[in-house]
């Protein structure tokens, strides 16, 4: 039994950007992963996705374009106010404006940096640079 779908994924992103595959099967998905996924993609850390159906349930096919150097989840996911972001932007991200924080707020999944601007906080999910 699987615990955390979301580690799953990222850690297999991360093993197939190690091995310098270029494309990587996600099984199982789910609307959090794609919304991470998307995320991922809109800031080119990732390539498209598709979505394949299967009888024992669908996975996605995620292709790489070799531009990540680090990727993992956060756990547990700390609850953030808007003026704690900079604190855990030097505890996960290497430099200040390098990488990102993904965020679950009340308005969706976000960047740390999109939070900011919109003054909410939220739950960390997700780091990558």
């Amino acid at each position: 039994m699987q615990n955390d779908p979301l580690a799953d994924a990222i850690s297999r992103i991360m093993n197939a950007e190690l091995k310098g595959k270029s494309e990587v099967i996600i099984k199982p998905i789910s609307s959090l992963i794609l919304h991470v996924l998307d995320i991922l993609r809109d800031h080119q850390y990732v390539g498209a996705y598709e979505i394949v159906e299967d009888s024992k349930g669908n996975y996605a096919i995620l292709k790489l374009i070799h531009a990540i150097n680090k990727i993992g989840v956060i756990k547990p996911r700390f609850p953030v106010k808007v003026s704690e972001f900079e604190k855990y932007e030097k505890r996960f991200l290497p430099a200040k404006d390098f990488g990102i924080i993904i965020v679950s707020t009340e308005k969706g999944l976000m960047t740390h940096k999109e939070a900011k601007e919109k003054g909410i906080g939220g739950k960390l999910i997700a780091y990558c640079y």
